[in-house]
Protein backbone atom coordinates (compact mmCIF):
# COMPACT_ATOMS: atom_id res chain seq x y z
CA UNK A 1 0.00 0.00 0.00
CA UNK A 2 2.54 2.34 0.86
CA UNK A 3 4.93 1.87 -2.67
CA UNK A 4 0.96 2.27 -4.59
CA UNK A 5 0.70 5.68 -2.30
CA UNK A 6 4.33 6.82 -3.34
CA UNK A 7 3.82 5.87 -6.96
CA UNK A 8 0.21 7.64 -6.85
CA UNK A 9 1.68 10.50 -5.52
CA UNK A 10 4.60 10.75 -8.15
CA UNK A 11 2.08 10.20 -11.19
CA UNK A 12 0.11 13.34 -9.90
CA UNK A 13 3.13 15.37 -9.36
CA UNK A 14 2.40 16.31 -5.68
CA UNK A 15 5.32 17.30 -4.80
CA UNK A 16 4.40 18.60 -1.31
CA UNK A 17 2.76 15.48 -0.21
CA UNK A 18 5.11 13.28 -1.34
CA UNK A 19 7.71 15.19 0.88
CA UNK A 20 5.16 14.75 4.08
CA UNK A 21 4.07 11.17 3.49
CA UNK A 22 5.92 9.11 5.81
CA UNK A 23 6.39 11.74 8.50
CA UNK A 24 2.06 12.13 8.08
CA UNK A 25 1.70 7.86 8.14
CA UNK A 26 4.35 8.15 10.92
CA UNK A 27 2.78 10.54 13.17
CA UNK A 28 -0.37 8.62 12.55
CA UNK A 29 0.65 5.44 14.02
CA UNK A 30 1.64 6.62 16.86
CA UNK A 31 -0.88 9.36 17.87
CA UNK A 32 -3.70 7.65 16.29
CA UNK A 33 -4.38 10.20 13.89
CA UNK A 34 -7.46 9.98 12.19
CA UNK A 35 -7.35 9.71 8.34
CA UNK A 36 -9.04 13.13 7.61
CA UNK A 37 -6.35 14.57 9.86
CA UNK A 38 -3.96 12.60 8.06
CA UNK A 39 -5.25 13.99 4.33
CA UNK A 40 -5.67 17.66 6.02
CA UNK A 41 -2.35 17.31 6.57
CA UNK A 42 -1.14 15.95 3.32
CA UNK A 43 -3.08 18.63 1.30
CA UNK A 44 -1.74 21.71 3.57
CA UNK A 45 1.76 20.37 2.79
CA UNK A 46 0.92 20.04 -0.88
CA UNK A 47 -1.16 23.94 -0.67
CA UNK A 48 2.65 25.42 0.82
CA UNK A 49 4.38 24.19 -1.54
CA UNK A 50 2.75 25.12 -4.48
CA UNK A 51 2.60 28.57 -2.69
CA UNK A 52 5.76 28.61 -2.49
CA UNK A 53 6.68 27.09 -5.79
CA UNK A 54 4.58 29.73 -7.68
CA UNK A 55 6.01 32.96 -6.04
CA UNK A 56 9.61 31.57 -6.40
CA UNK A 57 8.61 31.42 -10.04
CA UNK A 58 6.70 35.18 -10.10
CA UNK A 59 9.99 35.86 -8.71
CA UNK A 60 11.69 34.57 -11.49
CA UNK A 61 9.91 36.43 -14.08
CA UNK A 62 10.11 39.77 -12.37
CA UNK A 63 13.39 39.52 -13.09
CA UNK A 64 14.64 41.17 -9.77
CA UNK A 65 18.24 42.79 -10.23
CA UNK A 66 19.04 42.60 -6.32
CA UNK A 67 17.27 40.95 -3.15
CA UNK A 68 16.86 44.57 -1.78
CA UNK A 69 13.25 44.27 0.20
CA UNK A 70 11.28 47.55 2.08
CA UNK A 71 12.54 46.14 5.95
CA UNK A 72 16.16 46.08 4.33
CA UNK A 73 15.64 49.82 3.34
CA UNK A 74 18.01 52.15 5.56
CA UNK A 75 15.06 54.74 6.31
CA UNK A 76 17.41 56.02 8.75
CA UNK A 77 19.80 57.06 6.47
CA UNK A 78 17.84 59.05 3.66
CA UNK A 79 15.32 61.22 5.98
CA UNK A 80 14.13 62.54 2.98
CA UNK A 81 11.87 59.67 2.29
CA UNK A 82 8.50 59.15 4.55
CA UNK A 83 8.64 55.68 6.06
CA UNK A 84 5.34 56.35 6.76
CA UNK A 85 4.39 56.97 3.38
CA UNK A 86 6.04 53.99 1.94
CA UNK A 87 4.61 51.73 4.42
CA UNK A 88 1.07 52.71 3.95
CA UNK A 89 2.00 52.21 -0.31
CA UNK A 90 3.71 48.50 0.65
CA UNK A 91 -0.20 47.60 1.84
CA UNK A 92 -0.65 47.68 -1.69
CA UNK A 93 -4.10 49.66 -2.24
CA UNK A 94 -2.71 51.98 -4.56
CA UNK A 95 -2.98 48.31 -7.07
CA UNK A 96 -6.42 47.73 -6.24
CA UNK A 97 -7.10 51.43 -7.69
CA UNK A 98 -4.88 51.21 -10.56
CA UNK A 99 -2.62 54.41 -9.25
CA UNK A 100 0.75 54.61 -10.17
CA UNK A 101 3.73 55.73 -8.44
CA UNK A 102 6.74 58.08 -9.85
CA UNK A 103 10.08 58.32 -7.65
CA UNK A 104 12.08 61.67 -8.76
CA UNK A 105 15.89 62.20 -7.93
CA UNK A 106 19.65 62.08 -8.17
CA UNK A 107 21.30 58.80 -8.25
CA UNK A 108 22.02 56.81 -5.41
CA UNK A 109 19.08 58.22 -3.48
CA UNK A 110 17.04 54.80 -2.95
CA UNK A 111 14.05 54.95 -5.62
CA UNK A 112 15.25 51.82 -7.22
CA UNK A 113 15.72 50.11 -3.82
CA UNK A 114 12.18 51.19 -3.03
CA UNK A 115 10.49 49.81 -6.55
CA UNK A 116 11.82 46.79 -5.96
CA UNK A 117 10.68 46.60 -2.53
CA UNK A 118 7.00 47.51 -3.70
CA UNK A 119 7.53 45.07 -6.33
CA UNK A 120 8.64 42.55 -3.99
CA UNK A 121 6.06 42.82 -1.74
CA UNK A 122 3.43 42.29 -4.79
CA UNK A 123 4.46 39.44 -5.76
CA UNK A 124 4.13 38.01 -2.40
CA UNK A 125 0.65 38.92 -2.57
CA UNK A 126 0.39 36.67 -5.84
CA UNK A 127 0.67 39.40 -8.34
CA UNK A 128 2.81 39.28 -11.41
CA UNK A 129 5.34 42.17 -11.80
CA UNK A 130 8.40 42.88 -13.64
CA UNK A 131 11.11 44.63 -13.38
CA UNK A 132 12.93 46.32 -16.62
CA UNK A 133 15.43 49.43 -16.81
CA UNK A 134 13.88 51.86 -18.92
CA UNK A 135 16.63 51.56 -22.35
CA UNK A 136 16.31 47.53 -21.70
CA UNK A 137 12.11 48.02 -22.11
CA UNK A 138 12.21 50.44 -24.69
CA UNK A 139 14.79 48.62 -26.78
CA UNK A 140 12.22 45.60 -27.00
CA UNK A 141 9.45 47.71 -27.75
CA UNK A 142 12.31 49.36 -30.86
CA UNK A 143 13.04 45.87 -31.56
CA UNK A 144 9.51 44.51 -31.73
CA UNK A 145 8.67 46.74 -35.01
CA UNK A 146 11.26 44.80 -37.26
CA UNK A 147 8.85 41.53 -36.84
CA UNK A 148 5.82 44.02 -36.66
CA UNK A 149 5.18 42.14 -33.04
CA UNK A 150 4.71 45.39 -31.13
CA UNK A 151 0.71 45.02 -30.69
CA UNK A 152 1.68 41.41 -28.90
CA UNK A 153 4.62 42.77 -26.92
CA UNK A 154 2.58 45.68 -25.64
CA UNK A 155 -0.63 43.47 -24.75
CA UNK A 156 1.89 41.06 -22.15
CA UNK A 157 3.12 44.30 -20.79
CA UNK A 158 -0.25 45.73 -20.25
CA UNK A 159 -1.01 42.44 -18.33
CA UNK A 160 1.31 43.14 -15.59
CA UNK A 161 -0.12 43.91 -12.49
CA UNK A 162 2.76 45.73 -11.26
CA UNK A 163 5.57 47.21 -14.23
CA UNK A 164 8.87 48.98 -12.57
CA UNK A 165 10.68 51.09 -15.28
CA UNK A 166 13.71 51.93 -13.72
CA UNK A 167 16.12 54.86 -14.55
CA UNK A 168 13.19 56.94 -17.16
CA UNK A 169 16.55 59.57 -17.46
CA UNK A 170 19.20 60.41 -20.19
CA UNK A 171 18.13 58.05 -22.96
CA UNK A 172 19.09 56.96 -26.59
CA UNK A 173 15.26 57.38 -27.85
CA UNK A 174 14.20 57.58 -31.80
CA UNK A 175 10.93 58.69 -32.45
CA UNK A 176 9.97 55.02 -32.97
CA UNK A 177 10.91 54.57 -29.03
CA UNK A 178 8.50 57.73 -28.05
CA UNK A 179 5.62 56.43 -29.84
CA UNK A 180 5.69 52.73 -28.81
CA UNK A 181 5.92 53.94 -24.48
CA UNK A 182 3.74 56.31 -24.97
CA UNK A 183 1.26 53.29 -26.44
CA UNK A 184 2.26 51.09 -24.41
CA UNK A 185 1.91 53.67 -20.86
CA UNK A 186 -1.78 54.19 -23.16
CA UNK A 187 -2.73 50.69 -22.82
CA UNK A 188 -2.05 50.29 -19.15
CA UNK A 189 -3.85 53.28 -18.08
CA UNK A 190 -6.49 53.23 -15.20
CA UNK A 191 -5.71 49.24 -15.65
CA UNK A 192 -2.36 48.41 -14.22
CA UNK A 193 -0.26 50.02 -12.04
CA UNK A 194 3.26 50.95 -12.80
CA UNK A 195 6.51 52.70 -10.99
CA UNK A 196 9.01 54.64 -12.35
CA UNK A 197 12.05 55.98 -11.43
CA UNK A 198 13.53 58.97 -12.75
CA UNK A 199 16.28 61.58 -11.93
CA UNK A 200 14.41 64.00 -14.23
CA UNK A 201 11.77 66.65 -12.96
CA UNK A 202 7.98 66.26 -15.15
CA UNK A 203 9.32 69.63 -16.57
CA UNK A 204 12.36 67.89 -18.26
CA UNK A 205 10.03 64.98 -19.85
CA UNK A 206 9.74 67.30 -22.85
CA UNK A 207 13.62 67.19 -23.70
CA UNK A 208 13.67 63.54 -23.16
CA UNK A 209 11.25 62.59 -25.85
CA UNK A 210 10.70 65.47 -27.51
CA UNK A 211 7.29 65.40 -28.80
CA UNK A 212 5.37 67.84 -26.93
CA UNK A 213 1.63 66.44 -28.25
CA UNK A 214 2.79 63.24 -26.82
CA UNK A 215 4.44 63.98 -23.77
CA UNK A 216 1.32 66.00 -22.13
CA UNK A 217 -0.89 63.29 -23.01
CA UNK A 218 1.47 60.90 -21.11
CA UNK A 219 1.75 62.68 -18.10
CA UNK A 220 -1.59 63.41 -18.05
CA UNK A 221 -2.55 59.48 -17.71
CA UNK A 222 0.59 59.22 -15.44
CA UNK A 223 -0.05 61.74 -13.24
CA UNK A 224 -4.08 61.06 -12.80
CA UNK A 225 -4.17 58.58 -10.46
CA UNK A 226 -0.16 58.95 -9.15
CA UNK A 227 1.80 59.15 -5.90
CA UNK A 228 4.68 61.08 -6.58
CA UNK A 229 7.83 61.33 -4.40
CA UNK A 230 10.66 62.97 -4.47
CA UNK A 231 14.08 62.04 -2.96
CA UNK A 232 16.26 64.91 -2.36
CA UNK A 233 18.75 63.63 0.25
CA UNK A 234 22.18 62.22 0.06
CA UNK A 235 23.62 59.59 -2.10
CA UNK A 236 23.54 56.10 -0.28
CA UNK A 237 25.96 54.73 -1.96
CA UNK A 238 29.90 54.24 -1.10
CA UNK A 239 32.57 53.15 -2.72
CA UNK A 240 32.40 49.79 -0.40
CA UNK A 241 28.95 49.49 -0.09
CA UNK A 242 26.52 48.27 -2.59
CA UNK A 243 22.86 50.14 -1.08
CA UNK A 244 19.28 50.91 -2.80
Amino acid sequence: MHAELIDLIDRLRLKGMQAALDRELLRAEKEGVAASEVLRGLLMEEWRYRQERSLLNRQHQARLPWDWTLTSFPFELQPAVSKAQVMELAGLAFLKRHENIVFIGPPGTGKTGLAIGLLRNALTAGLRGRFYRAQDLLDILYASLADRSTPRAIKLLSSIDLLVIDELGYLTLTAEHTNAFFKLMEERYGKKSTIITTNLEYEQWYGLFNRKELVDALLDRLRHRCTTIRIQGESLRTPTQNNP
